[in-house]
């Protein structure tokens, strides 16, 4: 394999154009980009899986903690219940639990997802990506029939590590959207995964709200013993009907995208290119030569400058993103006292819901524009700058209610600025999509890269949350900067993902010979 070395394209203005083969009109300063059209029915397709890994996700939510409160391990002592939470989902602050207590909460759900994820994102550059899709929604569906039908704590983790251990298909739906487009619609593209996901953000906690112990909802419909003995199993089986039906749709319409034609759409200047240095502009994918045969490549060989750089910048998002995730619900849950909202169950729950609408629309609408408006770096880095708003939205936030005496409307307003900094903040996932695409050595070595890029984010959701959530624990208990000291310190977390940002290309990596 020729030595490669990885330079970003030239600089770029207000008049450059973001994306190549754009062709100048004459005696004008617009410009004409032929745009791909997006192979909206196999996007489609994978966005069934996307959604179906949503609402799984989501729809266990409400009723989390009084399913653990009811297990004999916990024997309906609430102060346990964030304890065993933690370690079945994502550890959480539990005001009633010991701040050392806390400091030792690893999810096993996303230390299972860390451990195979690789394997299975690697293993789909050999065998292709449709069967990899296949066999861990098979392990999705089976993991939250399991979760619904357990009756001990043990049972519920075994579960939930056999969900995390099924998550490669979310890196094969990656690798397969970056397969599907180009370089004028891999943008578009990738805008699209968010919609699905935050429409199970929405749907997933409904079913789970609605449809937990029926037996008490529905006495007449639901009168067998079984609803009593298994009163969360009806949100689990609607759920995996869900995934079945992605199952089904997968197997029958979705096309490989490994070895067939459509993936010759990723292309990358050829090592030997005529396009003079400087001018290779952006791309999202890989020569497919065929004096040059595809193969996968050893891992030392995919860990390259590119792939290296991508990854970390991805495990710095994960990370922002996971205490982000811990702290909206645990500060505004929190007594006024100690730095909180003291919202509701509900209220929290309902702006959630918002959120998770408002998301799925701002990503469609703007992200490809944004990019190819500003350069794919400069979106990654207001991503960043828009978390370090979310956070210092939260002390505000409680000193508004002081000053109130209660919630009101300069609360809300700040929470409204917070959940749209949050949807600027998550461009940041579609950008690292396309830069991880644009990374690997060549095609075959795609879902190595982004399964890489998910080991990063899962080691980041088990242990972020623990350590972010002890650090909001010490700030109260010993009052350090009157309780703020925990958002000083995350601010200089996002100084540095800033730091580490300046490492990435303007746009894309592009790949040239030495």
């Amino acid at each position: 394999m020729p030595l490669m070395s990885f330079e970003d394209s030239h600089e770029i203005d207000e008049e450059t154009p973001f994306l190549p083969n754009q062709e100048v009109l004459p005696d004008s300063n617009t410009t004409r980009t032929p745009v791909t059209p997006l192979p909206i029915a196999q996007i489609s397709v994978l966005l069934t899986a996307w959604l179906a890994e949503s609402i799984t996700t989501q729809s266990i939510s409400p009723y989390l903690n009084q399913l653990v409160r009811e297990l004999p391990d916990v024997g309906g002592d609430v102060r346990k219940v964030g304890y065993y939470t933690g370690i079945i989902v994502r550890p959480t602050f539990s005001k009633r639990a010991d701040v050392d207590q806390i400091a030792c909460q690893v999810s096993l759900h996303f230390a299972a997802e860390a451990v195979t994820s690789f394997q299975w994102n690697r293993l789909s550059d050999h065998v292709g990506r449709k069967p990899v899709l296949l066999s861990c929604l098979v392990g999705t569906s089976l993991s939250i029939l399991l979760f619904g039908l357990s009756h001990s704590f043990w049972a519920l983790v075994l579960s939930r590590c056999l969900h995390g251990a099924a998550k490669g298909h979310i890196g094969a739906v990656k690798s397969t959207i970056a397969e599907l487009t180009d370089e004028t619609n891999v943008a578009r593209g990738f805008s699209m995964p968010p919609v699905a996901w935050s429409l199970g953000y929405v749907i997933g906690p409904l079913v789970g709200g609605v449809l937990s112990r029926p037996q008490d909802r529905w006495p007449q419909t639901f009168s067998h013993p079984f609803w009593a003995d298994y009163p969360y199993f009806l949100p689990c089986l609607v759920a995996a009907t869900f995934t079945c039906f992605s199952f089904i749709a997968t197997a029958l319409y979705l096309e490989e995208t490994l070895n067939s034609r459509s993936s010759e759409k990723l292309q990358l200047p050829r090592p030997n290119s005529d396009i003079p240095q400087g001018e290779a502009g952006d791309t999202s994918g890989f020569d497919m030569s065929p004096d040059e045969p595809q193969k996968p490549l050893p891992l030392r060989a995919v860990l390259t400058k590119p792939v290296v750089v991508t990854v970390a910048n991805t495990a710095m998002l994960a990370l922002l993103n996971a205490v982000v995730e811990s702290y909206i619900p645990l500060v505004w849950s929190t007594p006024v006292e100690y730095g909180g909202l003291n919202l509701s169950p509900a209220s929290i729950g309902l702006w959630q819901s918002l959120y998770g609408g408002m998301n799925g629309i701002f990503q469609f609408i703007f992200f490809s524009r944004f990019v190819s408006r500003f350069g794919l770096r400069r979106v990654f880095v207001f991503s960043i700058i828009s978390c370090a708003v979310v956070y210092s939205i939260l002390p505000f936030e409680n000193l508004a209610v002081v000053v109130g005496g209660g919630p009101n409307l300069v609360v809300w307003l700040l929470i409204i600025l917070q959940l749209s900094s949050l949807c600027i903040f998550d461009m940041g996932y579609g950008a690292m999509y396309m830069y991880t695409s644009s990374a690997a050595p060549n095609k075959r070595s795609l879902g190595a890269a982004y399964g890489l890029s998910q080991v990063a984010t899962s080691v980041q959701n088990a242990i972020g949350p623990a350590s972010a959530d002890w650090l909001f624990a010490f700030s109260l208990t010993h009052n350090v900067l009157g309780g703020k000291f925990a958002y000083v310190v995350l601010l200089g977390v996002v100084g540095v993902a800033l730091g580490v940002s300046t490492q990435l290309p303007k746009n894309t990596w592009v790949h040239r010979k030495e």
